[in-house]
């Protein structure tokens, strides 16, 4: 019978993934400190995109425009919910 080790990553591997594990939480940390109102996922999302040829700076002005279309739907359902409750006092 074979002793069988524990399937683990080579330890170069290893070292490369929690490199980029910490640099990846160092730039969400600096994310947050930005305001960005990124969470993990779609920081991950941008990031990957851009390490695939998009231009950063076009990127960066569609997450805005995004962002600010959440709110302005979200402002809009607020006041909708809002109007809705007055008119059945």
């Amino acid at each position: 019978r074979k002793d069988r080790k524990q399937a683990s990553m080579p330890e170069p591997v290893n070292h490369q993934v929690n490199a980029a594990r910490k640099t990846f939480q160092t730039l969400y940390q600096i994310s947050k400190l930005l305001n960005t109102n990124l969470d993990p996922t779609t920081l991950s999302i941008c990031v990957r995109l851009c390490e695939n040829g998009v231009n950063p700076h076009a990127l960066a002005t569609v997450v805005k425009e995004l962002q600010r279309e959440v709110k302005a739907m979200n402002d809009g359902q607020l006041e909708s919910s809002t109007s809705k409750t007055n008119t059945t006092k």
